[in-house]
């Protein structure tokens, strides 16, 4: 995914045993087989047998909304979120969480965006409510569940701009006004924050954590996802030497979500 998500992957969906890989319809996908052809053969010297198999195919638009729009059906997660399409009815009693993710990648279907979602529950008292960043924002759902658990000044950032443009319709949608979207990673953020929610990769993560610590305040709560449990152990050791204490390991399925504390 790491390799995928380099080369210019818009977003990923699991099936069983298969990886799809979205990216853009100019994409040069020729030069991305005979890449992943290398890869196949270095593999198979380094002596590891499994086969590694793909194809390409090009979806039209009007095919990728339709496809999505059918398989996004409410959620529960937690004890009170509910993640749903601005077209289904919202439930009473629980916070609902309104998404359309449009060209943008989440849902908050996956394992690491609910486990985001339950961390930041259980752990919503723990620390001050006056400022959040959720770090590479997709859709802006975690944002918008920060917003809806009280935090008061939100930002989320992400390097993709059908992101911060998905961020900025789900935002409406959900009628919150403290979120403000800006285009970019640690680099848009020169403020401290009380929450810091990251759900990207593990290797983006290690190389953030100097950053992520530094911009967290005292007591803080950083919520790390996106991590493969087999990369779970590179990341602690990457977050403590910059400084912040692990406080829970929360394994989904075969990813990991992380929670420090500062």
């Amino acid at each position: 995914m790491e390799v995928l998500t380099r080369k210019g992957s818009l977003g990923f969906l699991e099936e069983e045993q298969d990886l799809v890989a979205y990216f853009p319809g100019t994409f040069d996908i020729k030069t991305l087989v005979r890449e992943l052809d290398v890869l196949k053969t270095v593999l198979k010297i380094g002596g590891i047998d499994e086969e590694l198999r793909f194809s390409s195919t090009l979806v039209p638009d009007q095919d990728w909304n339709e496809s999505w729009k059918k398989g996004f059906t409410p959620l529960d997660v937690g004890k009170s979120f509910t993640i749903l399409p601005p077209w289904e009815e919202q439930r009473s009693g629980r916070i609902n969480l309104i998404i359309d993710p449009g060209m943008a990648f989440g849902t908050g279907h996956h394992e690491t965006t609910r486990s985001c979602l339950v961390m930041m529950e259980k752990y919503e008292g723990r620390t001050a409510k006056d400022s959040f960043l959720d770090l590479g924002t997709g859709t802006g759902l975690l944002a918008i569940a920060a917003a809806k658990l009280g935090y008061r000044r939100i930002v989320a950032v992400d390097t993709d701009p059908l992101a911060t443009e998905a961020s900025r319709m789900n935002i409406g949608l959900n009628g919150v006004t403290n979120i403000e979207v800006r285009d970019g990673s640690m680099d848009a953020v020169p403020e401290k924050y009380d929450c810091i929610a990251a759900n990207i990769i593990s290797g983006v993560l290690i190389m953030l954590a100097d950053q992520i610590a530094e911009h967290l305040n005292e007591s803080g709560l950083a919520i790390l996802s996106g991590i493969l449990a087999e990369q779970a152990e590179e990341v602690v050791t990457a977050v403590e030497q910059a400084g912040l204490k692990l406080k829970e390991t929360y394994p989904d399925d075969k990813w990991v979500s992380l929670v420090f504390m500062k």
